[in-house]
């Protein structure tokens, strides 16, 4: 892994914690340069500040990724910082559950352009920096360097789950815009890749009883699992636990390397073996 991402530029949003920061960390120890993005400053700087701390390259961006702004603002922030950009983790997100007939259309919207619209916006305000700076590349060298593009799916949007139709909704059509993706970028050597993320020891996953919450557009959110909801889970998980945010590292930073450079359009569940 040392230096594998060495040159390399890397976005990453909701970074200030849990899976992203995890992920931040592992690439920035390969040698890429990070943007560090959360609607948070304090987590943002503080991954900051640990990556630096162990010799790595990164900058913060906050902001809300549903802002109209953010995609082209961060785009902007890695090119003025790096001059480019090779790989994008959509990983920003949380859940906002409730059964169909309860959910109200606040709801629906925030999660749809939270897990799905976001996304898509960063990845078409990229299109500068991965498909006609892949043609320049084709031109003077006859092959584009890789870059990348992996989106934070859930098993949630592979098998559906009760009290989740916006979230699972969301992340059911990243798959699609994945696979969309690697079919009309894949000649720009792109490779667009979904993790399907199981449980994972996370905000979204913790005890709904330790009261986590995010506040976002006037409304507060809780976080969470019901404890026994939890342990339910846990008991179907065959490996018997839920995964640590360095395990759910490992499949993206496969990802975002040269290992995968013939993989695309692909759907990589992690789910302990749920």
């Amino acid at each position: 892994m040392d230096q594998m991402l060495k040159d390399k530029t890397a976005i990453i949003t909701g970074s200030g914690r849990g899976i992203g920061k995890a992920a931040a960390l592992m690439l920035a120890t390969a040698g890429a340069n990070v943007v560090i993005s959360d609607i948070d400053p304090g987590p943002a700087e503080e991954a900051v500040a640990e990556i630096k701390k162990a010799g790595g390259e990164a900058i913060s961006h906050v902001g809300d990724v549903t802002s109209d702004d953010f995609a082209q603002n961060i785009i902007n922030a890695a090119v003025q910082k790096w001059g480019g950009v090779h790989i994008i983790i959509n990983n920003a997100g949380f859940t906002w559950d409730s059964m169909i007939h309860k959910m109200t259309d606040k709801q629906w919207d925030m999660i749809m352009d939270l897990h799905l619209k976001a996304p898509f916006r960063i990845i078409r305000a990229a299109k500068p920096w991965f498909c006609d700076a892949a043609k320049k590349e084709i031109e003077q060298y006859g092959r584009a360097a890789a870059r990348k593009i992996i989106n934070i799916s859930s098993i949630s949007g592979t098998t559906g789950n009760a009290g989740q139709a916006n979230y699972s909704a969301a992340k059911s059509g990243m798959i699609g815009l994945t696979k969309t993706i690697s079919k009309e970028w894949g000649r720009y050597n792109v490779q667009c890749n979904a993790i399907a993320f199981g449980a994972i020891e996370t905000r979204l996953s913790a005890p709904k009883e330790e009261g986590s919450s995010v506040k976002k557009d006037g409304e507060v959110i809780s976080l969470g699992i019901p404890r026994q909801l939890r342990e339910i889970a846990t008991m179907m998980i065959p490996l018997g636990r839920l995964g640590s945010p360095q395990e759910a590292a490992g499949p993206i930073f496969f990802m975002a390397s040269p290992l995968s450079d013939y993989v695309s359009g692909q759907v990589l569940t992690v789910s302990g073996g749920l």
